[in-house]
């Protein structure tokens, strides 16, 4: 079901959707709170809860996943208007240029640095906002993985659900190919190297979520700990740097990262794990953002099954501080 960026779902008149190919196998819970954006997923599951609202005239769970011309009947909803504001698209485009690949299936960028994948936590707008305002006859455009802000390079986005729910299994099933550059402090001697630890998610009193590596085996630390593993490759040694490719067995928020910082090679850059002092010197050299870059992905083509080979080249920034450096 696509709604238009001038459709506001009213707030006082019932309101009966046809479900076409974009939404067809989509949770209602999903599908409603696509649908009436600005309304809390309290809300939601409580109109669900009370059977407000009907698919073919009938009650439905949560859960209950929807299917090609199902008609849901959506109740009048309460919402301030400023929580469904229409945004007219813009006149030049933000990230057109940055298209790899694109089919009926897929969209792939090179993301650039500095762009949030979603918007919030004080984002207002990331990739996926952005690139739904660029194309408003979209009928379906979803992220397909996350990339950190600071981190730029390939990231997928599905532009039909077949195709999303395709990826993700692949991804689930260690079907992808993912790698990496970094340029991190200290000098790494093997050529290549298998890392496994275990991940935590933690916040911080101001909000802001963070992860560590789990040493504390004990039930009451360990229940929530998460297995992550990456294959480390040396590309190029330089004077006190290491340029290493990293490719990705699990994808674990702030993956590598983390396992870099606590092996003593944190990412040069990075204002979360890393040395903060170095960070300082090298941005007076140039290095002004986290040398982390999502370099290429490998894999079969959600549905016509072709090998693909995703490749987004070295951002110039990067490429120039490089060249700066003293070869080993």
């Amino acid at each position: 079901m696509q709604i238009e960026q001038n459709t506001r779902v009213s707030a006082h008149a019932a309101a009966s959707l046809t479900v076409d190919e974009a939404s067809d196998g989509q949770r209602i819970d999903n599908f409603l709170a696509k649908t009436l954006k600005g309304v809390p997923k309290s809300h939601i599951y409580r109109i669900l809860r009370s059977g407000e609202v009907r698919v073919n005239k009938g009650r439905i769970d949560a859960a209950y996943k929807l299917v090609l011309n199902d008609v849901v009947r959506v109740p009048p909803i309460r919402v301030a208007t400023a929580d469904i504001a229409v945004t007219n698209a813009p006149a030049t485009s933000v990230l057109q240029n940055t298209v790899i690949f694109e089919d009926d299936a897929m969209l792939v960028i090179d993301k650039p640095a500095g762009f949030a994948v979603h918007g919030g936590s004080g984002v207002s707008r990331g990739v996926i906002e952005q690139l739904r305002l660029e194309r408003p006859k979209a009928k379906f455009l979803e992220l397909v993985h996350r990339l950190d802000r600071e981190t730029s390079g390939v990231l997928m986005l599905a532009k039909k659900r077949t195709a999303l729910v395709a990826l993700h299994e692949m991804i689930r099933n260690n079907q992808t190919d993912k790698r990496y550059l970094m340029l991190v402090a200290g000098e790494w001697l093997e050529k290549k190297k298998r890392v496994t630890l275990d991940l935590q998610k933690y916040v911080l009193p101001n909000g802001e979520r963070r992860v560590n590596v789990v040493t504390d085996k004990s039930k009451d630390k360990y229940d929530e700990a998460r297995h992550s593993e990456t294959i480390f490759y040396l590309k190029q040694s330089f004077a006190g740097l290491s340029l290493l490719e990293a490719q990705l067995v699990t994808g674990r928020t702030h993956q590598l990262r983390v396992q870099l910082a606590h092996l003593g090679f944190p990412i040069l850059g990075d204002d979360k794990y890393g040395d903060f002092a170095l960070n300082k010197t090298l941005a007076k050299q140039g290095l002004k953002r986290m040398f982390l870059h999502s370099a290429e992905t490998k894999l079969k083509h959600p549905l016509s099954g072709e090998k693909m080979q995703l490749l987004a080249p070295l951002p110039v920034e990067l490429s120039k501080f490089m060249n700066k450096l003293e070869l080993k």
